[in-house]
């Protein structure tokens, strides 16, 4: 059965985490809608495309233009069935806006699916959500999903991890394993 989700993006999310999970559950019959805070739909926000290319972190590069299908202001979020959280850097100021630590608790504490990639999880530690969970993350978040009373998942770039209704994963190279986790907690059948 489609399911409803929400995704929750902002200027320089991370390029393949917006557009690869937003593509894929779209190809599988879900609908999604894209918000930012403070924008509206049509518009859109800028993404970054990051490289692992052998320095001590990722870099950083220009990517597309993400056109947002919905206007964070309007949605009820006890009209979507799920949360995608992708990363990048617009996690970090996102979690500083009016409501968006509220539309994220809402999922959590109705015990919806949430599936967070890469810097996502530090919106899920700044909403107080992730206590006792297993969390995946970029782990140059591992401090923050600590300090939010998680226990930090240290695999493979490649691999995610599900807690109940919680899918994380720490960067674009597990969209394989991350989507198909979360596809599982969804409920969605696919057939060959």
């Amino acid at each position: 059965m489609a399911k409803k989700l929400l995704m929750l993006v902002g200027d320089y999310v991370e390029d393949y985490e917006v557009m690869v999970p937003f593509q894929t559950l779209l190809t599988v019959g879900h609908s999604v809608d894209a918000v930012c805070p403070d924008k509206r739909a049509g518009d859109h926000v800028l993404t970054a495309i990051h490289d692992f290319e052998g320095a001590q972190t990722y870099s950083e590069k220009p990517g597309h233009r993400f056109t947002l299908n919905a206007t964070f202001a309007d949605i009820k979020p006890e009209d979507y069935d799920g949360l995608v959280i992708p990363g990048g850097r617009a996690p970090e100021y996102l979690r500083t806006m009016p409501g968006v630590l509220a539309l994220v608790q809402h999922f959590a504490r109705a015990g919806k699916p949430i599936a967070a990639i890469c810097h996502g999880a530090q919106l899920l530690a700044a909403a107080g959500v992730i206590r006792g969970k297993k969390v995946s993350a970029y782990p140059a978040c591992a401090a923050e999903v600590e300090l939010a009373g998680a226990s930090y998942a240290n695999i493979a770039v490649t691999e995610a991890v599900t807690d109940g209704q919680l899918v994380t994963a720490p960067a674009w190279p597990a969209h394989p394993a991350w989507m198909a986790q979360f596809l599982v907690v969804l409920g969605t059948k696919i057939s060959h």
